[in-house]
């Protein structure tokens, strides 16, 4: 077949074209999920920041996690509703790659993120004496720093491995680039590819996987010698970090489940869902289940709308 990656410089969005018919719609949806779900996150990005008393790890952590959601959001958002609103269906070969590179480091940094926030429960949960030594903030950005590396290196290799690839086609069958669907274009050998992605996915992000439920189910042991009123307290704050992150991990299921589907056996319009859906409801939830299962960041917040309110 003939060497797409050097006549072309674009790639076509099928997705998109299948999201034209109703397009004031579909635009319409995703300039409120834009502006709602940014709106939430920078809410509480402020609130963490401009309170003293909520410099805590945890508070911290969770402000990470917001951050992260506005910047996946804004690296494929923005463009899909222009895309939609002026008919364009393209990318740049160069805004691709970097697409891609955005969205599976955000991933990465989200799934260490709430690593660290296991970690970080699990140590103020069962050593309660030791915790203000043993997780201080200086701790706690150098574990920030170290993830936000981490998870951007270990997208940077196989990202820069795809991009060597021969390619022979043109069409995306999502609405957004990323690794793999870069990857089914290449009419080259993608053996490598495949392993090292296997290796990420299966090896290293298990890794992680296995850290979380450790953590949290030895938290969950020491709540249970708590009294009650403790017990229950913890508890709940251990629940709110359990329904976000199941939520992010049925996502990537979503997600990786439509890697393993014969691109050909399902509708461009199916990967476009199944895309939106992985991506966009942890970004959406995240803000909410923080802003209201966190009883101190609640409070802070409702606190800032009063003032707001007075001020009208």
């Amino acid at each position: 077949m003939r060497n797409i990656s050097e006549t072309s410089s674009i790639f076509i969005f099928l997705g998109v074209i299948e999201m034209e018919r109703f397009w004031f719609l579909y635009a319409t949806l995703g300039l409120v999920l834009y502006l709602n779900s940014s709106f939430l996150c920078f809410l509480i990005l402020i609130v963490v920041w401009t309170e003293e008393n909520l410099h805590e790890p945890m508070y911290i952590f969770i402000g990470n996690l917001v951050l992260n959601g506005i910047i996946v959001n804004s690296s494929f958002l923005p463009k899909l509703i222009s895309d939609l609103l002026s008919g364009s269906r393209t990318i740049s070969t160069a805004g691709c790659f970097l697409q891609a590179f955005i969205i599976h480091g955000c991933a990465g940094v989200e799934l260490h993120t709430f690593t660290l926030m296991a970690y970080d429960r699990y140590l103020a949960i069962s050593q309660p004496l030791r915790y203000v030594t043993l997780m201080t903030k200086q701790k706690v950005w150098k574990l920030i720093i170290a993830n936000w590396t981490l998870a951007y290196v270990m997208v940077f290799v196989p990202i820069i491995m795809t991009s060597y690839l021969p390619l022979c086609g043109v069409d995306i069958n999502n609405i957004l680039c990323d690794n793999m669907s870069l990857v089914k274009l290449a009419c080259g050998d993608t053996s490598l590819n495949n392993i090292v992605g296997a290796v990420q996915t299966y090896l290293l992000q298990i890794s992680f996987l296995l850290v979380i439920i450790y953590c949290y189910f030895r938290t969950f042991l020491v709540c249970l010698k708590f009294s009650k009123v403790a017990s229950q307290k913890a508890t709940r704050t251990l629940v709110t970090h359990l329904v976000a992150f199941s939520t992010f991990m049925v996502s990537s299921l979503f997600i990786t489940l439509r890697y393993r589907i014969s691109s050909g056996s399902i509708s461009a319009s199916t990967h476009t869902l199944i895309t939106i859906t992985g991506i966009i409801i942890p970004v959406m939830v995240n803000p909410l289940i923080y802003g209201i299962g966190t009883e101190a960041l609640k409070i802070k917040i409702l606190q800032k709308f009063h003032k707001v309110k007075e001020l009208f």
